[in-house]
């Protein structure tokens, strides 16, 4: 019995729907419209309103808590996530300062090395230079 056709990569085109989606962001006065029609929903029309919106409950939880919080300044958040506690240069030179302090330390390890063979050495030309009893 023949194999089925499989489709070559070649073949194969992929769905631009199907690509990974970007993180959505919201305007202030969208945030603001979708607080004033979730306030004036009667019972069951808020599920809706959601779906329609595409937005989950949380989201308007969350809006909801920020707007309580700061006032309309406080739903213009521009990143989500915690803010960095240290910038990208404090951390390249806490970096740089890690590998100095690893270099210094192989320095003196080798520094060492090389003081301990100078002793070694010394004491082999001394015992060649002591006459054998």
């Amino acid at each position: 019995m023949p194999k089925p056709h499989t489709p070559s990569a070649e073949e194969i085109q992929p769905d631009g729907h199907l690509e990974k989606r970007t993180r959505r962001v919201f305007s202030v006065e969208y945030k603001l419209s979708i607080l004033q029609q979730a306030d004036a929903c009667r019972h069951g029309e808020l599920g809706k309103l959601l779906r329609r919106e595409k937005l989950y409950s949380n989201q308007l939880a969350q809006w909801r808590r920020e707007f309580e919080a700061g006032g309309v300044a406080s739903l213009s958040k521009s990143r989500p996530g915690p803010v960095a506690a240290k910038t990208v240069e404090q951390r390249q030179l806490e970096q740089l300062e890690k590998e100095n302090a690893r270099l210094r330390q192989q320095l003196a390890i080798k520094d060492t090395c090389i003081a301990l063979q100078k002793k070694a050495l010394a004491l082999i030309e001394q015992a060649e230079q002591e006459p054998s009893s």
